[in-house]
């Protein structure tokens, strides 16, 4: 294995590379490394030579499924390059990526401007307070257009930021040779494989777009700070040096989001990109990070003096090499050999052959400094979200908040012996990606699998076959239905037997009455005069209940009512605990039947993000899924549409949206609560649970 150098901490930049699905995240990586020589060859995706890109399942469906840490050495530096996927069945491993990076680099399309990738990853990157620069890819396209591109970006975004152009470039699609940079004051003209070019003169012909561009910038950076705004207006203009280092504090605040452009194929610009990042773009030390011991909270600084910690955000499994930990250093150093302590697990691991990740590479290294990411084999305790400190101090960081797998299919092994190994195999996938569950339902009597959309469970499947040889078959999870009643009512239930020896006899009389939806069940002890003894009254409760259970029209729980006991009698010979119980089971379905029983269906709340043209199908099949809609947002060229919708409906909803909006759409869900089933359904329901149960 080769081995790397060591990056102090202020020579360090962690930056997530961020963007909508097939912008050009990925190769602008592969052109990164291979022009700051991390990478010997040029890797491309369409070749499958990706540094990044590499695990069959990627391969296969040609998208990145992963944050892969990689790394650019530029001029002493080491850029941390974390590529993430793009489409939302992968948007765990964007928010893992999220969490241990100083900067974002959002990359956009120079055909297509604004996307709608583009939001979801600005949105998450506000939430995390990253400082962020964009780089506008595929300059060397037909139609790309650069002014169009940032300023459609800017449009939908620009809110409370500025998008300043850094660049002005010298040609598009074939004739695109260099950038005018504003703040060299020169015209790079490209001239190499990796990204050379020549520093010359602004030409004549564009010396008036310069110094446009340039007039903007300056005035936009004195705008952020009082005393250069003193010294713009005193002056009538800024300095490099004050340029930049307004620039550079109008970044960190958020103020101001840089636009540069290049292109990965041809690697133009990426030198650019690089010098850029390690200007503007803040070390370790600006993110702060608190810990907590023991309840108290503690900040942690990223320098090497300080106690070690760490936060593991993301586990991979690999064929041929076993589990891989990826962590970054929060605070103080770890040296290769050292023993640290997980304070989630309560146990210790030994940090043997430390590593930096580089793709589908590692470089061992002796010693990792504060702030940066390194990766260890085969932890046998340590997992995603885990916190590594020492022993002394175990100190517990905040972990990653995952986004809630809200699509569900149900699951079975092939052959008797998939299902054997299925449950294993499910919790390493598990383990690998929290964004991913499967666990056996006792109510609907199937393995229920979870995940962000159809791909992402899709992809998980494919996983089982290739790595662990098992086979699934997928079906339509079955629905919690749940039962309940509309109106008050009372019976007897009434428990006679007599078989010889000491008999059985248990008396009550009940009284049902509905609740609002939610409140659940409630049991009234009504009993006057000690007509049931009290010592029997709580076994008349558990017969109920267990009644309620098993169901009354379908077998689904009776869900929201309350049960009076209010009257009986006992026997005090044959009266006992069991008699009441099923006295009271009795009792319980007779009222039922004079309570206007009803089924109840889950229902969920969505909010559907589309191209706004796209609204009117999507309404539209809303109501065709026995819908409602609650509201309306417009964002842009976007329409967030918020309704109400039956469980029952959506399954493949996922794959509906993409089909109807061309793959731009995308929507959440959340459980609302259950509702009345409409009686045509409702009687079909009960009729299949009828021929189910004769079937068995």
């Amino acid at each position: 294995m080769a081995s790397a150098k060591e990056f102090t901490t202020d020579l360090i930049r962690n930056v997530v590379v961020v963007g909508h699905g097939g912008c050009g995240k990925t190769s602008l990586i592969d052109a990164l490394s291979f022009v700051s020589g991390t990478n010997a060859r040029h890797g491309k995706v369409d070749e499958q030579s990706s540094i990044s890109m590499y695990r069959p399942e990627e391969k296969s469906h040609e998208m990145s499924m992963y944050c892969t840490p990689a790394f650019a050495e530029w001029k002493r530096y080491k850029i941390n390059l974390l590529d993430t996927p793009g489409y939302l069945d992968f948007f765990g491993e964007v928010d893992a990526a999220m969490r241990v990076a100083s900067a974002g680099l959002v990359v956009i399309n120079a055909q297509a401007g604004m996307e709608i990738g583009t939001q979801q990853v600005w949105e998450r990157l506000d939430k995390c307070g990253l400082p962020r620069m964009l780089f506008i890819s595929r300059m060397d396209k037909d139609g790309a257009d650069f002014e169009s591109a940032w300023q459609s970006v800017s449009e939908s975004l620009g809110k409370n930021t500025k998008f300043l152009p850094l660049q002005v470039p010298m040609g598009h699609g074939e004739g695109f040779k260099g950038v005018l940079d504003l703040l060299d004051g020169e015209a790079h003209h490209f001239d190499g494989a990796k990204g050379e070019f020549s520093r010359d003169p602004i030409p004549d012909a564009l010396q008036e777009a310069f110094e446009t561009q340039l007039s903007e910038l300056q005035e936009s950076v004195a705008e952020t700070d009082e005393a250069l705004l003193d010294v713009f207006f005193e002056e009538g203009s800024l300095t490099r040096e004050q340029l930049i280092k307004g620039l550079s504090k109008a970044i960190l605040s958020g103020d101001i989001v840089p636009v540069i452009c290049g292109s990965s194929i041809t690697t133009y610009g990426t030198q650019q990109l690089m010098q850029a990042i390690i200007e503007f773009m803040p070390d370790p030390t600006s993110r702060v990070e608190v810990a907590t011991k023991d309840g108290e909270e503690v900040t942690l600084e990223a320098k090497d003096e300080a106690d070690f910690t760490a936060l593991v955000f993301k586990t991979s499994i690999e064929s041929h090499v076993g589990e891989l930990s990826y962590f970054k250093v929060m605070s103080g150093a770890v040296s290769n050999g050292d023993e640290v302590y997980n304070t989630d697990t309560s146990t210790v691991e030994k940090f043997s052959h430390l590593s930096i990740p580089h793709g589908r590479n590692r470089l061992e290294v002796d010693r990792l400094h504060a702030g940066d990411i390194g990766v260890i084999t085969k932890m046998r305790n340590t997992h995603t979200n885990n916190s590594i400190s020492t022993k002394s101090t175990q100190y517990q960081l905040a972990q990653i908040v995952f986004p809630s797998p809200d699509t569900r299919i149900a699951i079975a092994g092939l052959t008797h012996a998939d299902d054997d190994k299925l449950g294993q195999a499910l919790a390493k996938l598990k383990q690998e990606d929290p964004t991913f569950s499967a666990a056996f339902d006792s109510e609907l009597r199937q393995t229920i699998a979870r995940g962000l959309g159809d791909l992402h469970l899709q992809v998980q499947f494919e996983k089982l076959k290739e790595r662990y040889n098992v086979n699934v078959s997928t079906a339509e999870p079955h629905i919690a239905y749940r039962e309940t009643i509309k109106a008050t009512a009372e019976a007897q239930g009434r428990h006679k037997k007599q078989t010889g020896g000491k008999g059985q006899f248990g008396d009550c009389h009940l009284r049902l009455r509905p609740r609002e939806r939610g409140e659940g069940y409630e049991f009234v002890d009504a009993i006057v005069g000690g007509v049931i003894p009290s010592k029997f009254i709580p076994a008349v409760d558990k017969g109920v209940r267990e009644s309620a259970e098993r169901g009354f029209l379908a077998g689904f729980p009776v869900v929201d009512f309350a049960c009076e006991c209010f009257f009986g009698s006992y026997h005090s010979v044959d009266s006992s605990e069991m008699a009441f119980k099923v006295a009271g089971s009795l009792g319980f379905r007779k009222a039922m039947e004079k309570a206007k029983p009803c089924l109840l269906e889950p229902v969920l709340f969505l909010e559907v993000t589309v191209p706004s043209e796209s609204m009117g199908d999507i309404s539209g099949d809303i109501s065709n899924r026995r819908g409602r809609i609650q509201g309306m947002d417009t964002m842009g060229d976007r329409t967030i549409i918020k309704a109400i919708a039956p469980e029952a409906e959506l399954f493949g909803y996922a794959a509906a949206i993409r089909s109807m909006t061309r793959g731009l759409g995308f929507h959440t869900r959340r459980f609302y609560g259950y509702e009345e089933v409409p009686s045509m359904i409702a009687n079909k329901i009960i009729a299949e649970r009828e021929k189910e149960k004769e079937e068995e």
